[in-house]
Formats: C-alpha cells, structure tokens, sequence
C-alpha cells in the first residue's frame, strides 16, 4: 500500500532500508576519524569490512555494492595517507576485504531473489484461498457470519480446513469440514468438497441428500487416487452440515464425525450434541449411515460458532488443550465478527502465537425480529 503522505515513494520499506543506510555511513565515518586519530603504527582501517556486512543484512545489492565500493575507497585512502598502501600485509587484507564484499554482495542479491520468489508464491496462495474458500457474506437473510481461516503450514494461506455457504429464499445452509491431514496436500480433497457442495446446494435437495451426496463423492474421488483399499479407507473428511431456515428460529444439522458447534446465548455456552452422529465422509460405505437431520432452538441473538479440531486440539506450551468452551465464556458479546476475533486472538496467546494444525471457524448470529420462538423439548443443547 502506498503511503498518502509520500505518494513520490514507493513504499516504507524503501524509505526505512534508505534510513538503515545511514548505519554503515556513521560506522564508516567512526571508524575513518579514529583511524586519523591514532597513531600510524596503529591502523583501524580493517574494521571498515563491518560497514559492508551490516549494509548487506538489510540491504539489496545495489545498496551493498555502494556501500563496499565507498568501504574500498576509503580504505585505500587511509592506508595511502598512513603510508602502508605499499605493504604487503595491507595488500593482502585489501585482497581479503574485495572477497568478502563481493561475497557479500552476491549474498544480498540471492536474498532478494528468494524473497521476489517468496512474495509470488505467497501472492498465488491467496488467490488460490480466494477461489477454493470464497469468503462468505457478511449476511444470509437474517444471519450475519464472520469467519476465519489459520494455516498451520509455513507460508501456506490454505490448507485441509474448509467451510462454505449458500442461500436460497427458504433457508441457509452452511459447511464446515476438516481433511484428514493438514496442508497442501489436503488442499485438493477440500476443493472437491467444496465442488460437491455447491452442486447439491444448487439442486434444492434435502439436508440428508447433501450429506448422501458430499459422501458419495468424497469415496470415489479418494477411491480413484488411492494407491490400494486400505489407504482409501484411512482417508475421510470430518464435516458438519447446517441448514437454517429464514422464518423459524431454528437450526438442523447433521454432523459426520466433526466436532459439535457450541451456541452462545445470554452469555451462556451450549454444546450441541446430535444423538445420532453420521460417520465422517467418505467412510458411509462401511458403516451404511442414514443421516439423521436433528434440531436445536436458534433464537434471535444466539450465536453458533463452527470449529474445526485445528482449535480444540491446539496444545499450550504445559501440554494442554485449548478448552474452547470455557473461554467463550469471557467473550463479552458483540457481533460474530467479534466472536472470531476473540477465539483467534485468545488461541494464539494460548499456544504462543504458532499453531501445530490448520484451524477453521464460523461465528453465524440470528439478528432479524419476526421469527417465532420454540420451546419446549427439541433444543438439544447440553451444557
């Protein structure tokens, strides 16, 4: 971004390398008025190698070679003024001083390679994140959503977690699910998920006929690239299914394996076990599942917060896990978008700023009047 102070500047980072430049510049003068002040048997003219070294840890190569040709220049004017330009041992450590400069110069030019080529990956890793995980609205009817996505995986913006929305004039219906495994390499069976989704979406079908069908395709797509039976039976997808319809306050869902959303109501948090949990998919041929849709109560201003394992099982630095339920409890309210930044901000502090896995979540709030409330037995909710 550039700044609107400065528009003739590129960036910062320009204007604070050309400020760090000023670091060898004073070393150099230090070093020059010292060695001009001591006596001639002494020569402090060595030290200036230090200039070009710290130029280079900062700077690109155009900027170090300035700096080691200045470095150059004035060490062959001390060593002329001394009277030791002659000597071999000067000689000899001005060959060592051209090595090392040109060493450090090719040093700082292979640097700015790496990084040019760090930036273009990291610049198609978010476009890929933007085309796999479509950042979802901010509204749905009368839901409002926030989510959030951390990586596990160095410089890697994607990974195995995944989540996705669509919306029709009945109802919302909303995905989150987690790869077996983390990274890249899970990337490709989350975009299938994801695929698969929306085309059911897209078909109006009923919950179950979603669920049936993300597990139909998850068994033939991980089927055709197993290299044997045994591994496509190891690998499967964690998901929870969500529809809720725009004019009850209520949710259904139908969870595979994935752990339960917790719903936070009048600063009270509720875990919504589902009686009759579907296997993960990919997993339905073995165990022959009938995806049984159960239903919670989601009034107006209740929130669902969607979680992938990446958040439960984070681990502290003592060894234990992230109680996620327990913290929600010092969320002081506010919108989903706050909800999401607290569990973030919280679980980064709780494992000291890394995770070991991707982590996945979705805060959904009801905040349209008009819906008509549901008592009696049905909630479904456990504290």
């Amino acid at each position: 971004m550039r700044d609107r102070q400065w528009p003739w500047i590129p960036d910062r980072p320009w204007r604070s390398g050309t400020a760090l430049v000023l670091i060898p510049l004073t070393v150099i003068v230090v070093i020059t008025i010292a060695d001009l002040l001591t006596p001639h048997d002494i020569s402090l003219s060595p030290l200036l190698i230090t200039a070009p070294a710290i130029t280079a840890s900062f700077a690109g190569p155009r900027r170090t070679a300035v700096i080691v040709v200045i470095t150059i220049v004035v060490r062959l004017l001390l060593d002329l003024e001394a009277g030791l330009l002659g000597s071999r041992d000067m000689q000899s450590q001005l060959a060592a001083l051209l090595v090392v400069s040109v060493l450090l110069v090719v040093f700082s030019y292979l640097r700015d390679r790496h990084e040019r080529v760090l930036t273009r990956v990291r610049s198609v890793s978010e476009a890929a994140q933007r085309a796999l995980l479509r950042p979802l609205p901010p509204r749905l009817g009368a839901l409002d959503l926030a989510s959030m996505y951390l990586a596990a995986e160095e410089e890697a913006q994607i990974g195995g977690d995944l989540y996705a929305a669509a919306r029709t004039d009945d109802w919302a219906r909303i995905l989150i699910g987690d790869v077996r495994g983390k990274g890249l390499p899970s990337v490709s069976d989350a975009a299938l998920l994801l695929g698969a989704f929306r085309e059911a979406s897209r078909r109006h079908a009923t919950l179950p006929d979603v669920a049936r069908h993300l597990d139909e395709s998850v068994r033939v797509e991980l089927a055709e690239h197993a290299q044997d039976l045994a591994e496509a039976e190891e690998n499967f997808i964690t998901a929870v299914v969500l529809e809720i319809p725009h004019d009850r306050p209520v949710v259904h869902l139908i969870d595979c394996g994935h752990p339960p959303p917790l719903l936070v109501r009048d600063h009270q948090v509720m875990t919504l076990h589902v009686a009759h949990p579907a296997p993960p998919l990919g997993l339905g041929e073995l165990a022959e599942p009938t995806y049984a849709v159960e239903t919670f109560a989601f009034e107006e201003g209740d929130t669902l917060l969607l979680y992938t394992d990446g958040v439960i099982e984070a681990r502290g630095p003592g060894g234990g896990f992230y109680p996620l339920a327990d913290r929600l409890r010092s969320w002081r309210g506010g919108g989903p978008e706050t909800l999401v930044e607290h569990v973030r901000d919280d679980l980064l502090a709780y494992v000291g700023g890394r995770l070991g896995d991707d982590a996945a979540m979705i805060a959904i709030q009801r905040s349209a009047a008009g819906v008509v409330a549901v008592t009696g037995p049905g909630s479904g909710a456990d504290d």
